[in-house]
């Protein structure tokens, strides 16, 4: 099939553009940037911005059965408009295009975020026992909760969409989340928030690739996962003190062990934010609000409707991942597999 992939030159997308390719689809991207990783793929890779219709319409316009939707704007900071623009006004150019072009499939990336509540745990939870959040204190969180209803009201018999939400994508080549925690880490800043022994769910980053091919592979209309948003993770939820210090020891970063109360890391981003705001000061704040629950408050998901609507299980385990990303950090695999 010919796919195009939004965003397929991030941590993600690569990993959803190298194995579309493997499987024998003629994969393109839609990218502000330029990736020569991709090139070596043999991606083709069409320049422009989800918030330009017309870019995404001329992109769209090219033959494609199938988008996975996966370009967002992320992180902790940053204008509510900026987010907007890419993560709601993007998300609803792309479905426009779909229909406008005769597209017949949509998997789109979404997140738990789209469900947070303050510090309200979650635990087995599925998209049908845990709703949306209410009172977003980050922009990432409120947007993508607005495209993914958007998305999930596209689904009809011309359309066939489906929604998951990877929780917190990790392994060889993050750019993002792994490298901020090594270098707080080394230079002695980095703290446990709470107790630690709040437990989370992540998703290593081949299993998250595989979870969208395995949905696309059953996507079809009025298919069992049609319509539907879906958590997404490796399921097998570690304490936030395990997960933190074994991906510190894969990185050969010193292990955390100090301490921040809740109530303490609450009040910094709340400090950190005004800051922000009112300088404001570049690059992101150190701790928010939103930041601070998230890393005191357990949140771990069932992968039972994953599993019974299209067949997902996670192929590689906590301890695998870790070993790879190990290596992955000695220099010996420098490659995620799929």
């Amino acid at each position: 099939m010919k796919i195009l992939v939004t965003g397929g030159g991030g941590f993600l997308g690569q990993a959803l553009c190298r194995g579309l390719v493997e499987r024998g689809h003629e994969v393109a991207s839609f990218n502000r940037g330029h990736y020569p990783a991709l090139d070596a793929i043999g991606v083709r890779q069409l320049r422009g911005d989800l918030a330009d219709r017309d870019a995404v319409m001329a992109a769209f316009a090219q033959g494609f059965d199938a988008v996975f939707h996966n370009a967002a704007k992320a992180g902790a900071w940053g204008s509510y408009d900026s987010y907007y623009s890419a993560n709601v006004v993007g998300t609803q150019h792309v479905i426009d295009a779909s229909r406008a072009h005769g597209i017949a499939k949509l998997v789109y990336t979404s997140t738990p975020s789209v469900t947070h509540r303050a510090t309200h745990p979650v635990e087995g939870g599925t998209a049908d026992t845990v709703p949306y959040g209410e009172g977003f204190k980050a922009p990432y969180a409120a947007t993508k909760a607005i495209a993914e209803k958007a998305v999930l009201a596209a689904n009809d018999a011309n359309l066939a969409v489906v929604a998951l939400r990877p929780r917190l994508i990790w392994g060889p080549g993050d750019a993002q989340i792994l490298p901020r925690l090594v270098e707080r880490a080394k230079a002695g800043r980095l703290r446990i928030v709470g107790s630690g022994d709040n437990k989370v769910d992540c998703t290593y980053i081949d299993n998250a690739a595989q979870a969208h091919f395995d949905a696309f592979e059953h996507l079809a209309p009025g298919s069992a996962c049609a319509g539907k948003a879906y958590f997404i993770s490796n399921g097998e939820p570690w304490t936030m003190r395990d997960l933190l210090n074994a991906l510190l020891r894969a990185a050969g970063a010193p292990e955390v062990h100090r301490h921040l109360p809740f109530g303490a890391a609450y009040a910094a981003g709340v400090v950190c934010e005004g800051l922000w705001h009112a300088i404001p000061l570049k690059g992101e704040p150190p701790m928010t609000r939103f930041l601070a629950e998230q890393l005191a408050t357990s949140h771990w998901y069932s992968m039972e409707p994953a599993r019974r609507d299209f067949g997902y299980a996670p192929k590689v385990s906590m301890a695998e991942g870790m070993e790879r990303l190990r290596r992955s950090f000695c220099g010996n695999d420098r490659q995620s597999r799929l």
